[in-house]
């Protein structure tokens, strides 16, 4: 039998396998090991990794010991408990003054915010249709409309603007095909945080254009001197936006896999149809296990002071070796131009910095070179507790000045 014959062509049909191209985090994760084989006995700095240092919060675990025991949270959640859906009305209302979303017709659950991101182009997309997906930013947020059949139109994130879309430079023959439009605030790569005018100026473009707002909201808790917002607390936005939002990165529970779609009901009556076709629900016990917390804002909270207090120190270091690091309005990241050169090494790119800074000073970041040459440096680095970061973030710091850097 030869299966090659078989595969669709979503994923490069009988050439799937065959091509030696690798995708850029591969890369990455190549180098690292590579040169943690060469340098078996210096420490690699890992400011690439995109997920929390630390455990969920006790109150949160103690919760699931317990859930887990319980008999009636054995069997199929399929499209979640009610419990975790009021829960996540709280949530909205107390972080968000989101306070008319109904929990039974406006709330869905998912396993986490990646299966919601690639489930609702099922309910949206026909082929030759298109989604409006921001760059740089996460890959899942383009697949699945590609696997459909239809067309993805890259709006990119500069920092001249604000790394907000420049709404006004979309191609209007995009516009009449495009059923979708993915962004992402607070920003992953860019740590952009939304802002009011910005909300309302992506509702009234959605609603002029009859387009459906998909906001991944997976870091709505972490943001710095100012409020968290949801586009569903601004005029219009649960008419013409859903919002997902995750347990991953405000409560350190990425692994847990547990999130939720809020929004109008015909929108998530149509992703709980599609869902209940795909998976059986999150196991009940994670469900109630969240409960406990989510609508805790002193949880959330000292989990953000966590990451603000990291990112200042970072933006310090690395601004006194030449980046331009600036605190970001949100996440944990802090996203900087990248070098174009080290000693006299040129780079083409800022993957290839990210390459040479791994092989040469066992420092990883993420490159990103969708809308100009950038690094991504995470606040979740590993340290062997709070008393330890300043040591790490030192050592970050040596290794960069003496890696000869430079930018044109």
């Amino acid at each position: 039998m030869n299966t090659q014959q078989l595969f669709a062509e979503r994923i490069g049909g009988a050439s799937f396998g065959a091509s030696p191209q690798i995708y850029k985090f591969q890369k990455i994760k190549l180098a690292r090991a590579e040169a943690k084989k060469t340098h078996p006995n210096v420490e690699l700095l890992d400011f690439g990794v995109g997920e929390p240092d630390g455990m969920a919060p006790p109150v949160i675990r103690e919760a699931l010991k317990r859930a887990v025991d319980r008999p009636e949270n054995r069997g199929y959640a399929d499209n979640g408990i009610p419990e975790f859906r009021a829960a996540a009305a709280d949530y909205m209302k107390k972080f968000f003054g989101v306070a008319d979303l109904d929990p039974d017709t406006e709330i869905n659950h998912s396993i986490g915010s990646k299966p919601a991101l690639a489930m609702l182009p099922l309910c949206f997309i026909n082929p030759d249709d298109a989604a409006l997906v921001t760059v740089p930013g996460y890959p899942v947020l383009a697949t699945h409309t590609r696997y459909l059949g239809g067309d993805v139109v890259e709006v990119p994130l500069l920092r001249e603007n604000g790394f907000y879309p420049d709404l006004d430079r979309i191609a209007p023959a995009a516009l009449k095909r495009a059923k979708l439009f993915y962004v992402n605030y607070p920003n992953n790569p860019t740590g952009a945080a939304p802002s009011e005018e910005f909300f309302d100026r992506l509702i009234h473009f959605a609603d002029r254009h009859n387009i459906l707002i998909v906001q991944d909201a997976a870091y709505a808790t972490l943001v710095y001197d100012r409020a968290p917002l949801s586009i569903l607390s601004r005029p219009g936005g649960k008419e013409t936006a859903v919002e997902l939002h995750s347990m991953s990165k405000s409560y350190n529970m990425t692994g847990w896999r547990l999130g939720f779609v809020a929004g109008s009901r015909r929108v998530i009556r149509a992703y709980a149809e599609t869902k209940d076709n795909i998976d059986s629900g999150q196991f009940k016990a994670i469900q109630r296990a969240a409960c406990a917390g989510i609508a805790d804002k002193s949880l959330s909270d000292g989990i953000r002071k966590h990451y603000r207090l990291r990112l200042e120190k970072m933006a310090q270091a690395l601004c006194s070796v030449g980046f331009d690091a600036r605190m970001p309005g949100g996440t944990f990241y802090l996203y900087a131009p990248a070098p174009t050169r080290a000693g006299k090494t040129v780079f083409a790119t800022a993957e290839e910095s990210a390459r040479h800074l791994i092989a040469n000073k066992l420092v990883s970041t993420a490159p990103w070179d969708d809308a100009g040459r950038f690094l991504r440096f995470s606040a979740t680095f590993e340290s062997a507790g709070d008393s330890d970061d300043d040591r790490v973030i030192g050592e970050l710091a040596r290794r960069l000045r003496s890696a000869d850097l430079g930018w044109e």
